[in-house]
C-alpha cells in the first residue's frame, strides 16, 4: 500500500461516502475530542501536580530551621557489618528549638561522634527533628517527575475512556450490520451461512 492509500483510509469517516453511517461519525468525533481532551488534560494535570509539589517543597523549606545540637554521650561505633562505611548511628543530642525551648532526643550522628560535639541538626518549627528540606535538584526532579506522571495518568484515563466509548460503538455497529444483513437474507427467502 501506499502512503497516500493508507491516508484515505485512516481519514474515511470524515469524507462523503454512501457506506458512512452516523455512527462512524460519532466514533470519528470521540476519536478527536479523545485526543484533544488527552493532550490539554495531561498538559493541566502535569502543571496542576508540578505546581502542587512546588508548593509541598516550598512549605517543607518554610517550616523546618537548621539548628546546633550537641552531643550529650560519646556515639557508638558504626555495627561491624557497616564498620567501613559513613553510615549514621543513634546518639543521644541536645538542641534549642526555634520557640527556645530545650530538648534531648536521640538523632543520627556520625559514628564515635564525642560528647560535646557540636552537630547540624534540622527541626520543624515546634522543634522535633526532621528531614533536611529537598535540595534545589531533588525538588526540580521531584516536581518533574510528578508533573510527567500526572500529565501521562490524567491524559491515559481521557484516552481509556475514548478506547472504550469506541468499543461500544464497535459492538452497536455490528448488532446494526446483523440485524441489515438478517433483513436482506430474509427479504430474498433465504439464508447466508
Amino acid at each position: 500500500m501506499e502512503a497516500s492509500e493508507r491516508v484515505t483510509v485512516r481519514w474515511w469517516r470524515w469524507r462523503r461516502n454512501a457506506l458512512k453511517r452516523r455512527i462512524d461519525v460519532v466514533e470519528a468525533w470521540v476519536v478527536l475530542v479523545g485526543w484533544v481532551l488527552a493532550l490539554l488534560g495531561g498538559v493541566c494535570a502535569g502543571l496542576l501536580a508540578a505546581g502542587a509539589v512546588e508548593q509541598a517543597v516550598e512549605r517543607q523549606r518554610a517550616e523546618s530551621r537548621r539548628v546546633s545540637a550537641v552531643a550529650v554521650e560519646d556515639a557508638p561505633g558504626p555495627s561491624p557489618a557497616r564498620a567501613a562505611s559513613d553510615h549514621r548511628v543513634w546518639g543521644k543530642v541536645r538542641w534549642t528549638a526555634p520557640d527556645g525551648s530545650t530538648h534531648t532526643e536521640q538523632a543520627r550522628v556520625p559514628p564515635r561522634t564525642p560528647a560535646g560535639r557540636t552537630i547540624p541538626l534540622w527541626v520543624n518549627r515546634s522543634g522535633d527533628i526532621t528531614t533536611p528540606p529537598l535540595s534545589a535538584g531533588e525538588a526540580w526532579l521531584h516536581t518533574t517527575v510528578g508533573g510527567g506522571l500526572a500529565g501521562v495518568l490524567g491524559g491515559g484515563m481521557v484516552l481509556g475512556a475514548a478506547w472504550l466509548t469506541r468499543l461500544s460503538l464497535d459492538r452497536r455497529r455490528m448488532a446494526q450490520w446483523d440485524a441489515e444483513w438478517e433483513r436482506i437474507d430474509t427479504r430474498r427467502g433465504w439464508k447466508t451461512g
